[in-house]
C-alpha cells in the first residue's frame, strides 16, 4: 500500500505516513517537531470518550459548582449563571468572550468530534464534512476548560473566609471534563482527517505525485500535500478547498501589529482595576497585582504563584518570545533553529493560561451575589486583560516557523521568493519517541 505523505509544520519537510505501533509517535527528521501520533483507541474508544465528555459537560454546566452561605442567604453558583450576572451588569463583551472560551467553542469541539467520528464509523462522510472539520480546528486553541477548572479553584480559595461553601457536583464534573478534554485534543482535526484517509474515504498524496520542479506545500486545515504557485498567492485546497499558502502571507506585518496591539492593551489590563467588590461596609476596586497580594496574605501562597505567573509572567513571556522571534531571522545553524522551533511550541503551549484572572472576575460574579451584603461586578481591566490573550495567541498562530528553516537555503523571513520543495523523506524510527497518544 503507497503511504500518505505528511508535511512537517515547522519546517515543511516533507514525510511519507508510515505505520508505527501504538502509543507511538513519529517526529520529523529535520526539526524534531510530533508529525503524528498512534492512539491505542480505536474509532468506537474514541466515539466513547466524546461521548462520555458530552455527558460531563452537561453535569458541569447544569449543576452548581458551589452553594455559598452568607447570614442565611444562600447562592448556588454555576458558570451559566455568572455568565447572566456579567452581561446583567452590562459588561457585554466580557460575557461574550468568556462564554465562548469556557461554553460554546468547548461544546462545539466534542459535537464536532462526535459528527465526524459518526461519518467516518459510517464510511460515509457528509459533503459538509470540511466544513466541519474547520469548525473543529478553529476550536480546538480556544476551548479553555482546564485554565477554568484552576480559576474556579482560585475563586473558592478568595471566598474561603467570608462563606460558608458546600462544593456542588460541578466542581467534580469540571475535573473530570478537563481530563477529558485534554484526553481529546489528541483526536484534533487533522487526525480525523488521517482516519478518513485511512479508511479511503477521501483522496491523499504520495511520493509518486511529487514534481522536482514544482513547489508544494500541506493545507493547513486537512494536511494534503499539494502543488502552490511559486509567487505565493493562495490557491484552493484540493480536498477541502480551503485556501492554500506556500508559507502564511504577510507574516512580518501581521505579526508585529498583533504585537503592538498586545503591548497596548496590557498597560490598562494592568494598571486599571480587574474587579470591584462591594459590600455593606466598604467599596475597593482590585488591580491584578491587588488579587496577587490578596491571595498571598489569606495564606495560599501556591495560588498566589499561580495567579502571578498566569497573569503576569505568562503574557510578557508570550510577546517578548514572539518578539526574539520576529527579530533573530538569519540562518545560524539546525541546532539554533531547533531552539527557536522550541521557543514557538512553549509560545502555543501557554497561550490560553493568561485568561485565569478574567474566568476569576466572572466566576467572583455569579459566587458573591449576595444582595445588600456583597457584590462583584468586572472591572474595564478584565476586557483589557481578555483583549491581550486573544492578540498574543493570533499572533501565535500567524507566525510562521516554516520561514526559520527557509532560511537555510540562504533566504530572509521576508523573502517572496519560496525554496525548493524538500523531497519526501520516511518518518523518524516511532521506537526512538515513545509516548501515550
Amino acid at each position: 500500500m503507497t503511504n500518505p505523505l505528511v508535511a512537517c509544520r515547522h519546517c515543511g519537510t516533507l514525510h511519507e505516513r508510515v505505520p508505527i505501533e501504538k502509543g507511538a509517535m513519529a517526529c520529523c527528521n529535520v526539526c524534531g517537531y510530533v508529525l503524528y501520533r498512534q492512539s491505542y483507541f480505536t474509532l468506537d474508544g474514541w466515539l466513547s470518550l466524546v461521548l462520555t465528555t458530552l455527558v460531563v459537560f452537561g453535569i458541569a454546566n447544569y449543576f452548581p459548582i458551589a452553594t455559598l452561605n452568607v447570614q442565611a442567604m444562600t447562592v448556588h453558583a454555576n458558570l451559566p449563571h455568572a455568565l447572566y450576572l456579567t452581561w446583567q451588569q452590562g459588561h457585554y463583551t466580557l460575557s461574550v468572550m468568556t462564554g465562548m472560551f469556557a461554553f460554546w467553542l468547548p461544546l462545539s469541539q466534542i459535537l464536532c468530534c462526535l459528527w465526524a467520528l459518526t461519518a467516518i464509523r459510517s464510511r460515509r462522510l457528509p459533503a459538509d464534512f470540511p466544513y466541519g472539520m474547520r469548525l473543529l480546528g478553529f476550536a480546538e486553541p480556544w476551548s479553555m476548560v482546564p485554565v477554568l477548572m484552576l480559576a474556579i479553584l482560585v475563586a473558592l480559595v478568595k471566598f474561603a473566609g467570608f462563606a460558608t461553601i458546600v462544593p456542588g457536583p460541578a466542581i467534580l464534573a469540571f475535573g473530570v471534563l478537563t481530563v477529558l478534554l485534554t484526553a481529546l485534543s489528541r483526536l484534533s482535526s487533522l487526525r480525523l482527517w488521517r482516519h478518513a484517509e485511512d479508511a479511503g474515504l477521501v483522496p491523499f498524496a504520495t511520493a509518486g505525485d511529487i514534481s522536482g520542479d514544482a513547489l508544494h506545500s500541506c493545507c493547513l486545515a486537512c494536511g494534503m500535500v499539494q502543488p502552490v504557485p511559486a509567487d505565493g498567492r493562495g490557491v484552493p485546497c484540493v480536498r477541502c478547498r480551503s485556501t492554500t499558502h506556500y508559507r502564511k502571507p504577510r507574516p512580518f506585518s501581521r505579526v508585529w501589529a498583533l504585537i503592538i496591539a498586545a503591548w497596548i492593551a496590557y498597560v490598562p489590563a494592568n494598571v486599571l482595576p480587574v474587579m470591584r467588590i462591594r459590600t455593606a461596609v466598604s467599596d475597593a476596586e482590585h488591580t491584578i497585582l491587588g488579587g496577587v497580594i490578596e491571595l498571598w496574605r489569606l495564606g495560599s501562597l501556591d495560588l498566589a504563584v499561580i495567579v502571578f505567573v498566569a497573569s503576569v509572567v505568562v503574557p510578557m513571556t508570550k510577546l517578548l518570545a514572539l518578539m526574539v522571534l520576529m527579530t533573530q531571522g538569519r540562518w545560524r545553524g539546525h541546532r539554533v533553529q531547533r531552539q527557536r522551533t522550541r521557543l514557538y511550541e512553549l509560545v502555543e503551549f501557554i497561550g490560553q493560561w493568561s485568561m485565569l484572572d478574567v474566568f476569576v472576575v466572572i466566576l467572583m460574579t455569579s459566587m458573591a451575589n449576595f444582595p445588600g451584603i456583597s457584590q462583584v461586578m468586572a472591572g474595564p481591566a478584565a476586557v483589557s486583560f481578555g483583549l491581550v490573550v486573544i492578540l498574543t495567541m493570533m499572533a501565535a498562530m500567524s507566525y510562521d516557523p516554516r520561514r526559520g528553516w527557509d532560511a537555510r537555503n540562504g533566504e530572509s523571513d521576508t523573502a517572496r521568493s519560496p525554496a525548493p520543495a524538500q523531497a519526501p523523506a520516511r518518518a523518524a524510527a516511532p521506537s526512538a519517541q515513545q509516548g501515550k497518544a
